[in-house]
């Protein structure tokens, strides 16, 4: 049988590749999306400022809990940890415990905090390529190592080492003053020395060195430490002397990090944790989606491929040839075009992964430190996915052909049948209902991780349903359309006869361009609808006159105070922003200063009153509250971006979570557990008088470098920006399954007209012009796109409804007619170019030598 298989493949190539086709494409998105999952699973991040630590210390940045179950008399124990938002800080007694050790030759303490030069110009100086910039006291710079190339190491307290890369970039010298905006007012320093890496500049962060007790000031974290160095004794390893620091600090009650190698990373590099777990949630919703829509896809190819052989097949059955030799026939085919898909697929798919990794680090959606890691499992899973795809499809696709009986299957051969198998019809319908029934769950969706992979499977789901009713729909859309075609005379009478004598071939044609139409106006309009829901709550609950916000780190409390003397200032709200757990569940929080909180802020309350809002307060949006079953009076319990717990009183819960984030507490708690604690933003109300205009609000903050004055409509573009922070990420990781989809179609519907070859003959010797046919084509294809574009828009509208409706509280999807547009047009391009090309080659022979060519 294998035999034959071969040589079925060696002599019908051309119907077999457009299923080789969608499944190399399949096995590519595979790959990479594996790779994507295991690099988030077990990737490394390279350690920069503690190279020369060969053991790292540092505080646990993770939130725990442990859950314990009793089942049938055993006892089991689940314990999960997710990662925190901001540093967790070590005790300063901790470096006396490790400097204790036998093996340590010394233990090195780090502080670590934000501290930006500011420019001639007043403007901030970011930090290299755009990255953060971070202030140390000088008696850590051995971790890298740092050493002086110029000038001294800084002793008074104003005295500050550059690292080269900076004193180059600024053109700054020992000797020079350099005022430096930290987590307090922007101070002047005089650059008292120039320091270097021994091997070569950092890539991910600008270092300035300052005095110990300077260092310790600016952190705002008395007593604390970010982490601690071991350098080791001649002879001790660094397992070893990392085995003396985990028992020596077992058992005081808190959780350590200690890493060696490569595992040191992540205590340097917070966003590590996040970004691992960022990867591994988008690979494998990338790889599920694109594994969905590949088993559609694929079906679909394998079902005209085998229904373009119908007649070789029935010729086998005529033979004498059982169900059983067809299906291993079919089967064998299927093995072999997919193993060598999944094959040249998997390696295409390497690629593919380099290339998202980078595009991942542009949007900044993982840092650069996170380096690709693979192993031969997703290769041999794109494989394995490829042969089961095809196995499976060609096995569906096969079944009604291997099962006919051999007095019928020459007939069937000859012209498609009128008759609708009950099967077929009775899956469709239970298909759509579960469609309706996910559409139906999404709309009680609230939060966007449950929300966004039950979004997309409903448009698989619904794209299947059109699949398997699409000779019916096609039927329907002939008998509706027929009607108008007829005023095109020979051209719309051949397309209207056409399509109703082969409703399976238009049905199959029709699926992959609705599921293109279909995803690509989710992927779009589920950003434009949290997006500008987001704008219109911060717009409509921003009530201050003007905004004050900073291109640097923040904006200083010194530029609030200044704020509040300027005559005509009635009211000055701090924000700042984080991010907190609530078991270990993540929500987008702020702070907010409680002068003017109800003056400046309208969040729009549905629950409780802002009126006593104090330290110990809390507001709640209605989806938090809903989800964590609190009202006003109950009790929360909080960890803050720092692990420190807090017991806080819910004072109201308000409408307006998009766009002010779940959780509002007071300013002056959640600065004193955030890494940065300037304000984000700050909000001004004045008496309108005119005396408190933009340039009065500007003079009393020139100081300051980076800061400035901004209108509301700036400012509720910022609120919003908070919330669509991830919007080119979607884009990205949907469009290349979108691309996917979009190669199907033009596969599909060139395998469709490839195949005419003698039908086009026949009209052309019965007098049918070349000009006919080619009008007959292009009626086919525009009644594809119209039947297309219609089931594609109602697929993606009652999803984006559905998605508002739970996301947003109102069936109101914000849709941008010319993004939608561009669709339809980029659909009727695929089609036309898939169908007259192929439908032009088609032509070119003389239709008698081709309808007397061998079949």
């Amino acid at each position: 049988m294998l035999r034959y298989a071969l040589q079925t493949l060696k002599a019908r190539k051309g119907g077999f590749i457009g299923a080789f086709l969608a499944l190399f494409c399949a096995a590519a998105l595979v790959t990479a999306c594996g790779i994507l999952l295991e690099t988030g699973l077990r990737g490394t991040i390279a350690t920069e400022r503690y190279a020369a630590a060969p053991v790292v210390v540092g505080a646990d940045q993770n939130v725990h809990q442990t859950t314990v179950k009793k089942k049938k008399g055993k006892v089991k124990q689940k314990h999960k940890a997710k990662p925190l938002a901001e540093r967790v800080w070590l005790p300063e007694n901790t470096l006396q415990t490790l400097t204790a050790l036998t093996g340590v030759r010394k233990a090195v303490p780090e502080t670590n905090f934000p501290a930006y030069a500011v420019g001639p110009q007043g403007r901030i100086v970011p930090g290299i390529d755009n990255k953060p910039s971070y202030g140390h006291a000088w008696s850590s710079a051995e971790l890298t190592p740092f050493e002086l190339t110029d000038g001294k190491a800084p002793t008074n307290p104003d005295d500050v080492v550059l690292d080269r890369e900076l004193a180059t970039r600024t053109g700054l010298k020992p000797g020079s003053s350099l005022v430096i905006q930290s987590t307090g007012a922007p101070t002047t320093y005089k650059v008292s020395g120039v320091a270097a890496p021994q091997d070569g500049d950092l890539h991910q962060q600008t270092s300035l060195f300052f005095s110990d007790e300077t260092a310790r000031t600016l952190s705002g974290r008395p007593g604390q430490i970010t982490a601690v160095g071991l350098l080791p004794k001649p002879g001790v390893s660094p397992s070893d002397l990392a085995d003396q620091a985990k028992k020596a600090l077992d058992g005081d009650g808190r959780r350590y990090a200690v890493a060696t190698g490569g595992e040191r990373g992540p205590i340097e590099f917070l966003d590590a944790g996040k970004a691992r777990i960022k990867l591994v949630s988008m690979g494998g919703a990338m790889g599920g989606t694109s594994l969905l829509v590949a088993i559609l896809v694929v079906v679909g190819t394998f079902a005209l491929s085998i229904q373009q052989r119908h007649r070789e097949l029935a010729l086998l059955r005529a033979i004498a040839a059982t169900p059983k030799q067809v299906r291993r026939l079919i089967g064998r085919e299927a093995l072999i075009i997919g193993g060598l898909a999944g094959g040249l697929g998997s390696v295409a798919g390497l690629p593919i992964a380099y290339w998202l990794h980078g595009k991942f680090i542009d949007f900044k959606a993982i840092p650069d430190t996170l380096e690709l890691t693979f192993s031969f499992v997703p290769f041999a899973a794109a494989v394995g996915a490829a042969l089961l795809g095809a196995w499976v499809a060609a096995r569906i696709s096969a079944r009604r052909t291997a099962r006919i009986r051999p007095a019928e299957a020459l007939s069937e051969a000859s012209m498609e049948q009128r008759h609708y198998a009950r099967g077929r019809l009775g899956a469709g319908i239970l298909v759509l209902a579960l469609g309706i029934g996910v559409v139906v769950l999404l709309g009680f969706l609230r939060t966007e991780p449950a929300s966004q992979p039950v979004t997309f499977l409903s448009v698989v789901v619904l794209a299947v349903a059109v699949s398997l009713l699409g000779p019916a729909i096609a039927r329907i859309a002939v008998a509706v359309l027929g009607i108008p075609l007829k005023l095109s005379r020979v051209g719309g009478h051949l397309a209207t006869a056409n399509a109703r004598a082969n409703t399976k071939r238009m049905a199959a044609a029709v699926t992959p361009l609705v599921l293109l139409i279909g995803m690509a106006c989710t992927v779009l309009f589920v950003q434009t609808t949290m997006g500008d829901a987001a704008t219109a709550q911060a717009e409509a609950g921003n009530k201050a006159d003007w905004v004050v916000a900073s291109d640097g780190p923040g904006v200083p409390a010194r530029a609030t105070d200044a704020l509040r003397t300027v005559p005509g200032v009635t009211q000055v709200t701090e924000i700042v922003r984080t991010q907190v757990r609530v078991g270990l569940d993540k929500y987008p929080a702020q702070g907010i200063s409680t002068q003017g909180l109800t003056t400046n802020w309208d969040p729009d309350v549905s629950e409780g009153s802002l009126k006593d809002f104090g330290d110990r307060s809390i507001a709640m949006s209605d989806v938090s509250a809903d989800h964590l079953g609190k009202k006003p009076g109950d009790t929360l319990k909080v960890t803050l971006g720092d692990a420190t717990v807090v017991e806080l009183k819910v004072a109201a819960v308000y409408e307006r979570g998009l766009g002010f984030g779940d959780l509002t507490m007071p300013h002056t708690l959640v600065a004193r557990h955030v890494d940065n604690p300037l304000a984000s933003f700050v909000l001004v109300k004045t008496t309108g008088d005119g005396r408190a205009g933009r340039e009065q609000l500007a003079a009393a903050i020139e100081q300051f470098p980076g800061t400035g004055v901004l209108d509301r409509t700036r400012a509720d573009d910022l609120q919003a920006e908070v919330q669509q922070s991830n919007a080119e990420v979607n884009y990205l990781a949907m469009g290349l399954i979108i691309a996917f989809t979009a190669i199907a179609v033009v596969n599909t519907l060139a395998m469709s007209v490839s195949d005419r070859t003698r039908e086009f003959a026949l009209l052309r010797l019965v007098g049918t012009t070349r000009r006919q046919v080619m009008s007959m084509l292009r009626i086919e294809s525009a009644l594809i796109v119209l039947v297309a574009a219609v089931l594609g828009t109602a697929i993606s509208l009652a999803v984006l409804t559905a998605f508002s409706i739970g996301m947003t509280g109102a069936a109101q999807p914000s849709l941008d007619l010319p993004m939608f547009l561009g669709v339809l047009g980029l659909a009727a391009l695929l089609t036309a170019a898939a169908t007259l090309i192929p439908g032009r080659v088609a032509l070119g022979g003389r239709p008698a030598d081709v309808i007397s060519a061998r079949q």
